[in-house]
């Protein structure tokens, strides 16, 4: 198989990993929107939410740790959670994933949600992230 994060997850491609479980993993998107924004892939490879709808259910504890991990470490006001399914709602890899997207009050609202950050280090968000508090 040649999936990407399945790659991800066996340690085959590199990642800003800030959380894993026995079901799931989650890692920094290299391509984020906002500072903090996050991927939570489940360890097995699921193509989508809808072909198995019991692995939303798999990562869902995951989910909830890394929103409320993102929220506290980065000081976020909020959270967007999306979930695409199939290639016409916009998923690009065809592995289940929840992007968590930690929204700030400087930048609020759906609109806001789809303007890209352009300047974030993310290096620096890593560390705020996995530091101990």
């Amino acid at each position: 198989m040649d999936c990407l994060f399945c790659a991800i997850i066996a340690g085959e491609i590199p990642s800003r990993q800030v959380y894993a479980d026995d079901a799931a993993v989650a890692f920094l998107d290299i391509s984020p929107w906002h500072a903090g924004h996050t991927l939570v892939v489940p360890r097995r490879h699921v193509a989508d939410a809808l072909s198995q709808p019991e692995a939303l259910s798999e990562i869902a504890p995951a989910i909830n740790a890394t929103a409320r991990l993102l929220t506290e470490r980065l000081e976020a006001a909020g959270m967007n959670i999306l979930i695409n399914s199939g290639a016409v709602s916009g998923q690009e890899v065809f592995h289940l994933h929840a992007h968590l997207i930690p929204r700030y009050a400087d930048h609020p609202g759906m609109a806001a949600l789809m303007e890209r950050d352009s300047d974030i280090d993310l290096d620096a968000v890593h560390q705020r992230i996995i530091a101990q508090a």
